[in-house]
């Protein structure tokens, strides 16, 4: 096990490993995608042929069986009857004056003439395939592969007009191993009329579907709708082999595939060396002190008195340039050095504030915890060693924490019951922006909810949030909840906070974040007022 673990944080520690394995990762993704959308393209293809086919068969289909049905209606109705010189005249005319009509005759009893010129006898004919109030149907009435044999046969009363299989083969342009069919007997039987036998029924409920095309993983079954409710066409063709039809798509997609890997894998090793590098940046700018703790004033509101303040944590660069804590603080948080960060906003604020704090007893700071340092009790025995180092009480130490970073709520508890057991304030920070419902809510050790400046801005405007803040109020006054506005810009939010039951605020309309310097002699100044009043 450990010589995994070791493998895994060599393979790991590399940034060309972990790009070429997002490139092969990637690769394989795209060609097995790739591959999937040209199956369903050839498959969706193959349907929509399959359609245009069964519609052509149909159309041509439906010539047949209708020359057939006016040469016998032709013979049935001329008065004709037995084999005359005449009538044998009368067959070869109406057999010549159609297309597709490769036999026309007379059987009465053992006797019969045929447009063909020869008598024979047709007391082997069996029963017709379909019998229908008008016209008899005989199916495929020869096997042998003779084209000039009938196919097709169609009766009225004496009778008989035929189609041969060179005819159906010349109108109906099979695909290699399919087959022409008519179904009978409510899709029971199949008769091939072209084409060799095939399986049947069909291993589904599609004979009593309203469904056309059936596709099955070895062949497409398309029913051709016919005017007779005693029978069906339907044409059966099977799949094509779609793997060896592809290969020519397939080189199109590889190296299209392959490029688009490549593009993801430098895409990959350009994030992991720019989050090496400003994780090692980081570092460094610890080591050198380029971090600093400014400090967000926190008012009492009808009184206008600072009460505190939140420390936040600024990167400024050695050439000036300042680092938003939106990209380094969540790369902080995922490469574990939050925990640096947090330790030295503590030490920082006890080392610039210690004597300011032990000078105003009612005075306190906020510090941010990361999830990491909610989820562990490390952070109670580091300020433990540091309030007693600079003699000041843990209640004027308050730690914010978020809604997101209450990722287990049972070990959030204990270890937020612990720090204010020892008399740290808990305030929960942009509250109804995460996922902490109101029944954990009344579970947690809070003091006080800090509401997001994004409901603060909608106050008094139309948009939807405009009602989240003062809900939040509510739902903290009936918990026993203290309340801060984060984002106060104006004075009309903090009259109107006011007037909604908040007691403190921050933002830029009391002050913006100041140096300790600047905050020191804020309270002092506040203070000296206030004595003075």
């Amino acid at each position: 096990m450990s010589a995994l673990i070791v493998l895994l944080r060599q393979i790991f520690f590399h940034p060309w490993m972990l790009a070429s394995m997002a490139a092969l990762a990637s690769a394989a993704l795209l060609l097995s995608a790739s591959l999937g959308i040209a199956l369903q393209q050839m498959k969706q293809s193959e349907s929509e042929q399959m359609n245009a086919r069964g519609e052509r068969f149909l159309e041509r289909l439906e010539q047949v069986f209708g020359q057939l049905r006016e040469g016998v209606d032709l013979l049935q109705a001329q008065p004709l009857r037995g084999c005359s010189p005449a009538m044998l005249t009368t067959l070869q005319q109406v057999s010549l004056s159609s297309r597709f009509i490769y036999e026309a005759a007379y059987v009465d009893g053992q006797v019969a003439c045929s447009s063909r010129g020869d008598e024979r006898a047709f007391e082997r004919l069996r029963a017709p395939d379909i019998q229908g109030p008008t016209y008899s149907y005989w199916l495929n009435t020869t096997t042998e592969p003779n084209e000039n044999l009938a196919a097709l046969m169609l009766g009225r009363g004496k009778f008989v007009v035929s189609t041969s299989r060179g005819h159906l083969t010349d109108v109906v342009d099979l695909p290699p191993g399919g087959s022409l069919v008519v179904v009978l007997d409510n899709g029971a039987r199949a008769i091939p009329v072209l084409g060799p036998p095939q399986v049947w029924p069909p291993p589904s409920a599609w004979s009593t579907s309203h469904k056309s095309l059936l596709e099955l993983s070895d062949r497409l079954i398309y029913r051709m709708p016919t005017k007779s409710p005693d029978y069906q066409l339907v044409l059966i063709a099977p799949r094509a082999k779609l793997p060896l039809k592809m290969n020519g798509m397939l080189w199109l997609l590889f190296p299209g595939s392959v490029l688009a890997a490549c593009c993801i894998g430098w895409v990959v090793l350009q994030l992991i060396l720019q989050k090496r590098s400003m994780s090692s940046e980081l570092q460094n700018a610890l080591r050198r002190g380029e971090l600093q703790v400014l400090y967000q004033p926190i008012f009492e509101l009808d009184s206008r008195r600072c009460v505190g303040a939140e420390a936040l944590v600024r990167w400024r660069r050695p050439d000036g340039t300042l680092t938003s804590p939106d990209l380094f603080i969540p790369l902080a948080e995922n490469t574990g050095q939050i925990r640096q960060i947090t330790d030295f906003v503590l030490q920082r604020v006890l080392e610039q504030l210690g004597q300011l704090l032990r000078s105003h007893p009612d005075l306190y700071i906020s510090v941010n915890l990361a999830a990491c340092d909610v989820m562990v009790p490390r952070i109670g025995r580091v300020a433990a060693r540091l309030l007693a180092l600079h003699k000041v009480a843990a209640r004027q130490i308050a730690f914010e924490v978020t809604e997101r970073g209450l990722i287990d709520v049972v070990v959030a508890r204990d270890n937020l019951q612990a720090l204010r057991a020892v008399g740290h304030q808990v305030l929960i920070d942009d509250f109804g922006t995460g996922y902490c419902s109101l029944a954990y809510l009344q579970t947690l050790p809070v003091d006080c909810l800090k509401i997001d400046k994004a409901f603060i801005d909608a106050l008094g405007h139309d948009a939807a949030s405009s009602g989240v803040a003062p809900h939040i109020i509510r739902m903290a006054h009936d918990l026993h909840l203290r309340v801060i506005a984060e984002g106060i810009e104006s004075e009309d939010q903090a009259l109107l906070l006011s007037s909604e039951g908040v007691h403190y605020g921050q933002g830029w309309l009391f002050a913006r974040p100041l140096n300790a310097r600047q905050f020191a002699e804020l309270v002092t100044r506040g203070h000296q007022t206030g004595s003075a009043m």
